[in-house]
């Protein structure tokens, strides 16, 4: 059902009983936050008597009630239990575990651009000792391991179990290449030990992203280089014939679902407090076009249940949110800033 339709909104309206045409107009305010103009009601209401899918009861003028017809609620039901089908088809119900997200998330078109943006920018020589900080399920490794060769070293690290194991099962076979569980704020290695740092959305999820900054800085060697890419959830940004909705969707998800929402805008400010020299700030704007992948990234249906109980979208602006989403035509975009720093003297 597209609630932007006059007839459908109408029909809608008068699910739960016979209403006037002011009480029609009230109970669509009260879905959508506005009424229906004059003319689209009123021609609304005198096609919806021709097809038979509403019936006048007695009454006078405009206080004259007006009820769904048999086939009005036969039509009715048939369009949400459309929308029910579809948004099930094209929206995830189901949180995926992190490996599963992290694998998904690395193999989308999106995920590659700026991370061939923080690949270029770490240039990474042979013979180099490179860190992947925060390594996850270790996608970056085979490249790491390409570009330091078999006189260089790579180790990946990341506090999570289940993406160690899978990060080291890339790592097998690869030249000087292994992954360590270790907590990212305290790293088990020696002062000035690094050429370069490479770390992918690891600040957004940190308790204290400015310690870890200092601990990057305590192991790149004089010269060496940090190279983060941190999205700004905050530049979320989704089209939607109501732009209140949309912005109460992505305050959400910085209000509640992300860590440090705003840690890409923050990054650059936070190395050089951390004794870093930043040298670039580059931002890439993923762009979705296709909301069946936006959903695997974004848990479009699922933040928006979440939106929902924490009092940010009311439950008829989500079904309008996520029926838009789900038939419209579908835009979104997120910025990620690549941040380069290094380590200038002792």
């Amino acid at each position: 059902m597209r609630t932007n339709d006059a007839q459908m909104l109408v029909l809608s309206a008068l699910a739960d009983g016979p209403l006037h045409g002011y009480a029609v107009n009230t109970a669509i305010e009260r879905m959508t936050g506005s009424r229906l103009g004059r003319g689209s009601l009123s021609g609304a209401l005198a096609r919806l008597r021709d097809k038979q899918l509403i019936e006048y009861l007695p009454g006078e003028g405009r206080r004259r009630p007006v009820r769904l017809t048999a086939e009005g609620r036969t039509v009715l039901g048939r369009e949400l239990d459309a929308l029910v089908d579809v948004a099930g088809q094209l929206f995830e119900t189901v949180v995926p575990d992190r490996t599963a997200y992290q694998e998904r998330l690395n193999a989308t078109d999106q995920a590659r651009v700026y991370q061939q943006v923080l690949l270029d920018a770490l240039d990474a020589r042979p013979g180099q000792h490179l860190l992947d900080w925060g390594c996850g399920t270790g996608a970056a490794l085979p490249a790491l391991a390409r570009a330091a060769t078999a006189r260089g070293r790579v180790l990946g690290v990341d506090h999570d179990p289940q993406m160690v194991r899978r990060a080291a099962e890339r790592a097998a076979g690869l030249p000087r290449t292994g992954v360590l569980r270790a907590d990212v704020h305290r790293l088990p290695l020696a002062d000035a030990d690094i050429d370069r740092i490479r770390t992918d959305r690891l600040l957004q999820h940190l308790a204290d992203p400015a310690a870890a900054l200092a601990e990057a800085r305590r192991v790149l060697r004089p010269g060496g280089r940090l190279v983060a890419a941190e999205p700004d959830w905050d530049t979320l940004a989704v089209d939607h014939p109501d732009p209140a909705t949309a912005r109460a969707y992505t305050r959400h998800l910085a209000d509640r679902i992300v860590r440090n929402p705003l840690i890409g805008r923050q990054l650059p400010r936070l190395a050089a407090e951390s004794g870093l020299t930043v040298r670039s700030v580059v931002p890439v704007t993923p762009l979705f076009r296709d909301v069946r992948e936006a959903d695997r990234v974004l848990g479009l249906q699922r933040n928006t249940e979440r939106a929902v109980t924490a009092g940010y979208l009311t439950r008829e602006q989500a079904r309008d949110w996520l029926d838009h989403l789900a038939c419209g035509p579908f835009l979104a975009s997120v910025t990620v800033f690549v941040v380069t720093a290094e380590r200038v003297g002792g």
